[in-house]
């Protein structure tokens, strides 16, 4: 276990999280086993003193319950869920592609699309789940690419040219504009699109995705409900200039 994740934890938390894991492990039933492995990873995460501040993982101390009380209250919690919940069977497909082009989905085949694309010039997610990562998971390769899109700023249309965006906006928004074309032929005609999106930061400015991506939307001929602003906050360069709100 490295220095790292120990920072994060209590030492006989830590070592309690160790041995249930490898309790877990033992279970043959892949079912079984994934329910108790989340149970496990949720339990951690809360009694840890790991902070998600956005893309950033901050250690903050405070007071946190015995472990092997909590995890058993979360346990107990999940069944109950599974105790309150209606399964009804359903078919769900799972597939590996790019948003820029599925050309394995026919037309007009979907009746809704909830997504979040990756955020304009923003830190690699996979960093604020190290943790779980090394805990869980350390045998699996985590690629750091979280996606292709707006990484190749060379060939690109500039969609707002009167805007001068930096590079890799350009890139971003030609990529984006690719997916809302791919989303728009897949839709089925009054189908909907949820798209969660953030704003890019860049030194000298913050990029306005959410407004960008609407009139972009709406170019490829979609009908703009409505955008909402769910949380803001202040954009600085080197911590004490304000250049916008993000």
């Amino acid at each position: 276990m490295s220095g790292f994740v120990k920072k994060f934890f209590l030492k006989p938390s830590l070592e309690d999280i160790i041995f249930f894991r490898e309790e877990i492990r033992r279970i043959d039933e892949p079912s079984i086993r994934n329910f108790f492995t989340l149970a496990l990873m949720n339990a951690a995460m809360k009694v840890s003193f790991a902070y998600k501040d956005g893309a950033v993982l901050r250690v903050v101390k405070k007071p946190v319950p015995p472990f092997r009380k909590f995890f058993r209250r979360v346990v107990r919690n999940m069944i109950k869920d599974l105790k309150r919940i209606t399964f009804r069977p359903c078919k769900i497909e799972v597939y590996l592609g790019d948003a820029r082009r599925l050309k394995f989905l026919e037309d007009e085949s979907f009746d809704a699309i909830i997504t979040s694309p990756p955020y304009l010039n923003k830190i690699e997610y996979t960093k604020v789940y190290c943790i779980e990562y090394e805990l869980f998971f350390g045998d699996v390769h985590v690629d750091p690419i979280r996606s292709f899109i707006g990484l190749n700023p060379k060939n690109v249309s500039d969609p707002f040219p009167e805007l001068n965006l930096p590079e890799v906006a350009k890139a971003y928004f030609h990529d984006l504009k690719l997916c809302l074309e791919e989303m728009f032929r897949v839709l089925r005609g009054g189908g909907r699109v949820a798209m969660v999106v953030a704003g890019g930061v860049f030194p000298d400015r913050v990029v306005d995705s959410d407004i960008l991506i609407a009139d972009l939307a709406e170019r490829v001929g979609f009908e703009v409900k409505r955008v909402v602003a769910v949380n803001k906050r202040v954009a600085t360069t080197r911590r004490v200039i304000k250049i916008g709100e993000a």
